[in-house]
């Protein structure tokens, strides 16, 4: 495993997932596809703009399986393919298993070791050498019969703040792409016995949508308005975890966080950071709910229409 190389493993992979997305065992909808090939063309990642996707979390198959839709020519280059962080404790739990994965473009992260990991460095430098990453915010599965709702209304869980400290410490303001999952928590799904708990069942429809990218300047917006309710209030903000943190790094939104009137030492600072980081969390939290619902309706449980057309459902080439 070693010395296969990287492009080896990844294109065997793609090949696998494009081969079952077309077997006919399942269907698949793609919904604006052309964001995501159009950003993965995009001559700024040259420059160090990277490419962040974000999506719910609906099972241990979303990745890599819902890659197979791109096209083949994707799997053989490591710039057109996604990095993604991985649970140490589920990819990482043997010498073989960790090789594979690495070379699979995956990062390994510690659940419980907070967002000062060595695994979210390594994710920021990714970004600003132009690479693409791709999160689940959430962290972990989730699926849409355990979503929290108010008033009828469902809300994903809380994303992590690591999200929000990936996106705001690059060099370059990375484009921010939503995404919305459906049907793959149907696949195969944990609760039949065994051995069907380990088939696939048969006539799944998947979706995949893609939403429009994030600006940057909706982030500096929020950012603003978020530090002036927080110099309202006359209760301290929350603080994202216990671990030892490093001094701050602001990354592209350093002369946001200055205007803004940030202390730049301190108690005060770490705690002003922190507010930060949980509001641009929030931010792509409410982008990715926003898709969720123009797909899945109120309740993010609804599967994603059959279409047709260029976008709609198709073999995946």
């Amino acid at each position: 495993m070693p010395q296969l190389p990287s492009s080896a493993i990844i294109s065997a992979v793609g090949l696998t997932c494009k081969a079952f997305l077309n077997s006919g065992l399942c269907s698949i909808t793609v919904n604006n596809l052309p964001i995501l090939s159009d950003a993965l063309r995009s001559d700024r990642r040259h420059t160090g703009q990277g490419l962040v996707t974000v999506s719910n979390h609906l099972s241990t198959l979303d990745d890599p399986l819902a890659w197979g839709l791109l096209p083949f020519e994707n799997f053989t280059n490591s710039h057109t393919i996604r990095w993604v962080l991985g649970a140490s404790d589920i990819m990482f739990t043997n010498p073989l298993f960790s090789a594979f994965f690495r070379k699979g473009q995956v990062i390994e992260t510690f659940r419980g070791n907070g967002i000062w990991q060595p695994a979210l460095d390594e994710a920021i430098e990714k970004l600003n050498q132009g690479h693409w990453l791709h999160m689940f915010g959430e962290g972990k599965v989730h699926r849409p019969a355990v979503y929290p709702q108010t008033d009828g209304i469902a809300y994903l869980p809380r994303f992590k703040w690591g999200v929000g400290r990936i996106i705001m410490e690059t060099n370059v303001s990375p484009l921010i792409i939503p995404m919305w999952l459906t049907g793959f928590d149907k696949l195969m799904p944990e609760y039949r016995p065994f051995p069907y708990k380990y088939l696939p069942k048969m006539g799944i429809q998947l979706g995949v949508t893609f939403g429009d990218p994030i600006p940057p300047e909706e982030i500096v917006v929020a950012l603003n308005a978020a530090l002036r309710r927080q110099k309202r209030s006359s209760s301290p903000p929350g603080v994202a975890d216990n671990s030892i943190r490093p001094p701050t790094r602001s990354g592209w939104m350093e002369d946001a966080i200055v205007q803004a009137g940030v202390e730049r030492e301190g108690a005060e600072q770490l705690a002003q950071m922190d507010k930060i980081r949980s509001e641009v969390t929030a931010i792509i939290q409410r982008a990715v709910e926003e898709l969720g619902r123009k797909v899945s309706g109120n309740t993010l449980g609804r599967p994603l229409p059959r279409q047709t057309g260029e976008s709609g459902d198709r073999p995946v080439h």
